[in-house]
C-alpha cells in the first residue's frame, strides 16, 4: 500500500531558496559523473546526488537538474554508468559539470559489458545501468536505474563537496574505534 503525504501548502515564505541552499551546503555529498554512448559519441554530467535505492531489485538513483542540456541525450539511449570519482578526480569533475564542449577530451575510459557506457578510467567505483524510470522533483528529476554490472577499486578516497568546495576525506586513524 502506498501512502501519500499530504500536500504542504505554506501560507507564509518560512525561508528562502538561498536559505535553503547555505544550509543543505553544510550536507557532505559524493560526486559522480553520469556517462552514456549516444549516436553522437559519448556523453555525460557531473551529479552531486547518487544513492543506492534498493537491494533486490538492485536499483540506484540520482538527480540531475531539470535544465541540464546532457540528460536529455542520455534519456533515448536507455542505459548509463554512474562513475563515482575519487578524491584525485577534481578537474575531470568540474570538466564534465560545465556546460557544452567535448566534455571527454583527454578522459581515458573503457565501455562498461552491460551496456557499452564509458567506465571512466580509475573511478572509485561504477555501475553499469539501465534506465528504469525518472519522476519530477521540483527543479530536478529523480531518476532511477537498475544495475546490470559493478565493480569498486582496490583502493582509494571518494571525492566530497561540502561548505561549496570540494573536501577531502582524511586517512583513517588507527585509534579510530575499528
Amino acid at each position: 500500500m502506498v501512502t501519500q503525504a499530504p500536500i504542504y501548502r505554506p501560507d507564509t515564505d518560512m525561508f528562502t531558496s538561498e536559505r535553503f541552499r547555505h544550509v543543505m551546503g553544510h550536507v557532505p555529498t559524493g560526486v559522480a559523473v553520469v556517462t552514456a554512448m549516444t549516436r553522437q559519441g559519448p556523453v555525460g554530467l557531473t551529479v552531486g546526488t547518487f544513492v543506492s535505492a534498493s537491494l533486490t531489485p538492485p536499483l540506484i538513483a540520482f538527480l540531475p537538474a531539470r535544465t541540464s542540456t546532457t540528460w536529455p541525450l542520455i534519456v533515448p539511449v536507455g542505459t548509463f554508468c554512474v562513475n563515482v570519482l575519487g578524491e584525485e578526480h577534481e578537474e575531470l569533475c568540474r570538466g564534465f559539470a560545465r556546460s557544452g564542449g567535448s566534455k571527454f577530451d583527454g578522459v581515458d575510459w573503457t565501455p562498461g559489458e552491460a551496456t557499452g557506457s564509458p567506465v571512466i578510467s580509475g573511478a572509485l567505483a561504477w555501475f553499469d545501468c539501465a534506465f528504469e524510470h525518472s519522476y519530477p522533483a521540483g527543479d530536478h528529476l529523480f531518476v532511477l536505474g537498475r544495475v546490470l554490472g559493478l565493480d569498486v577499486r582496490a583502493q582509494g578516497r571518494p571525492l566530497v563537496f561540502c561548505h561549496g568546495r570540494y573536501q577531502r576525506l582524511a586517512p583513517r586513524s588507527a585509534s579510530f574505534g575499528g
